[in-house]
């Protein structure tokens, strides 16, 4: 078994989660201007960072409210899990809605992606463009997001026997402490790298725009419905965590899309430079 005890708490109040995260965010925001100065996105500069700086706040309110949704359901279904402290029913402690914990992957995801898209809208850039110029970023960065995740003891998974266990002794984690449970965090950091380097192969190769982000999507979606099964969590719907739900609506919508695209032969890279 492997032991982690190292302090979630980066400086001051500070969790290594939170510094992560922004690092993450930093990383998908210094990808999508280094492909710009590369010459491979025809994207102007300035408007990934308006975009950044609608797509992080939107980000952060989708994320709370799936947070805040998932725990009034659960609250309002299995009643002993608020006793426990596994859930909070923000029903009737609506002023924790305003903490500064609860933040989902999906939620971030998805609250950027609809603030961006509306931003799209009025500065008449193509957000499907954008959005697969965007796609190996996003992945890349939850993979950095996830090593917070590692260090702070959140989203770790089901109790394991495994050699490659985890064990948490930091009393400040967020897992339970000196039991062994499934390293889900590393498990996807290393899924995430490897869809990280199939976005960016399908670079150029397959069409229409937004097809890469749609990709991006299904592969996470797939991985979430499969690796919360060893992941704790609070059930939401059918058993399933709300992740799971959410991500066979996505599978439900993005899988139909993909069958209508078609693969391109690959362009030159100086041909994929000049777009």
């Amino acid at each position: 078994m492997i032991d982690i005890g190292i302090s979630p708490v980066a400086f001051l109040t500070v969790r290594w989660y939170g510094v992560m995260i922004a690092l993450g965010v930093a990383a998908l925001v210094l990808w999508m201007l280094w492909r710009i100065r590369r010459g491979a996105a025809k994207i102007p500069a300035d408007t990934v960072i308006m975009a950044a700086t609608v797509g992080i706040p939107s980000g952060i309110v989708i994320s709370k409210l799936l947070h805040v949704v998932d725990n009034i359901v659960a609250a309002k279904l299995y009643p002993e899990l608020v006793t426990a402290g596994s859930v909070i029913d923000y029903t009737q402690e609506p002023g924790l809605i305003f903490n500064g914990g609860g933040l989902s992957a999906y939620g971030a995801v998805l609250g950027a992606a609809l603030g961006i898209w509306v931003y799209s809208r009025f500065s008449r850039f193509q957000f499907g463009y954008f959005a697969d110029v965007a796609a190996p970023g996003i992945i890349l960065a939850q993979a950095i997001g996830r090593v917070g995740c590692t260090v702070n003891g959140c989203c770790y998974g089901v109790p394991t026997t495994l050699p490659w266990g985890v064990i948490y002794t930091h009393p400040e984690s967020y897992a339970p402490l000196w039991i062994a449970v499934h390293p889900t965090q590393v498990y996807e950091i290393f899924y995430n790298l490897i869809v990280f380097g199939i976005l960016v192969m399908l670079r150029g190769r397959l069409k229409p725009d937004g097809s890469v982000f749609l990709v991006y999507l299904s592969l996470y979606a797939l991985w979430r419905v499969g690796i919360d099964f060893l992941r704790e969590g609070t059930p939401f719907l059918f058993g399933l965590h709300q992740a799971q739900v959410v991500s066979l609506i996505i599978l439900a919508i993005t899988l139909p899309l993909l069958v209508r695209t078609r693969w391109v032969k690959a362009r030159p890279v100086a041909q994929l430079a000049e777009e």
